[in-house]
């Protein structure tokens, strides 16, 4: 599907993070609760985009916005991993979010930060590096936007798209998704509750009818739409449709699931993997994620992929 390879693939993250996890026996009210263990990780959706294709040797450069120590964790992060980035500094301290998964009941936490606020010099900072990609290039714009960056970015950077030549992928929850259809995107990756919230449709919807949402997409423009599931698995829109099963495993931190799916997809559409096989990898490398405490190495994701059914459905 990236016909003629892509000049560089840029992931742009609009509000990084450090993620701290911790895992505990107990979570009880008003006593100190001792744990077993924490990680601190650098994140973001698009930076963990880059952590995945660069472990699936996929070259790409991370972008974004924040500001303080941070962000300053982050990027050396990313440099250690061999991946380059260029940030632009907002000011204020990039936000610092906290997930919790308790061992009594099997339960998980999520604690989610809103990021400092970007001030419209700094955006147009950033607006000013997009300018510079090209044909062939790709950019994976992914999660939530700071505070002083509009839901409506998007769509200038899908304008941009279009006028420059690069092509574009999306995974973001802003109902403005849908604005930037009209510039052909490369991919879609909404979850079953985003995308039929853009709808005003209930989160439980079955898969008939995401399926016919995910054809609505391509006919208002998107080229191809992964819908993820959680544990139903995805569904995949485009030359043809398929759906694919999610193995099972027991989840310890779900977060970076969804971007580990993204991040495996788009490495194989580099490879020239077929759709099918594409999807396959991409759940079970997802599903991997969710079983660990940070993204997945890959080590055991073709042991998983055996767990993978997918059925065309078009």
């Amino acid at each position: 599907m990236l016909t003629g390879g892509a000049a560089m693939i840029y992931t742009l993250t609009l509000n990084p993070a450090i993620d701290l996890f911790i895992d505990t026996p107990r979570m009880d009210e008003g006593v100190v609760n001792r744990t077993n263990s924490y990680d601190v990780q650098a994140n973001g959706k698009g930076v963990n985009v880059s952590f995945i294709l660069q472990r699936l040797h996929v070259p790409n450069q991370a972008l974004g916005i924040g500001g303080g120590f941070t962000l300053d964790y982050i990027s050396q992060q990313l440099t250690a991993a061999g991946i380059t980035n260029d940030f632009v500094d907002s000011g204020g301290t990039t936000r610092i979010n906290v997930f919790a998964h308790v061992q009594d009941g099997h339960r998980e936490y999520k604690l989610v930060n809103p990021g400092p606020v970007v001030a419209s010099s700094a955006r147009q900072q950033l607006v000013d590096k997009l300018a510079r990609l090209g044909h062939g290039d790709v950019l994976i714009i992914s999660g939530s936007f700071a505070q002083g960056i509009e839901p409506d970015f998007i769509t200038s950077v899908g304008r941009m798209s279009a006028q420059q030549h690069f092509r574009l992928v999306i995974d973001t929850s802003y109902p403005t998704v849908l604005d930037t259809l009209q510039y052909h995107p490369l991919l879609i990756k909404p979850n079953n509750a985003e995308l039929t919230s853009w709808f005003g449709l209930p989160a439980d919807a079955d898969t008939d009818q995401l399926v016919r949402l995910g054809h609505h997409l391509r006919d208002r423009g998107a080229q191809n739409v992964l819908i993820s599931r959680g544990g139903a698995g995805a569904i995949l829109i485009g030359e043809h449709d398929y759906t694919g099963s999610a193995p099972r495993v027991n989840v310890l931190n779900s977060a970076g699931a969804g971007d580990t799916m993204l991040g495996t997809f788009v490495a194989g559409l580099v490879n020239g993997k077929d759709a099918p096989d594409n999807l396959r990898m991409a759940l079970a490398a997802g599903s991997d994620t969710a079983r660990s405490a940070w993204i997945t190495d890959f080590q055991h994701v073709d042991e998983l992929a055996e767990q993978v059914q997918i059925k065309q459905l078009s």
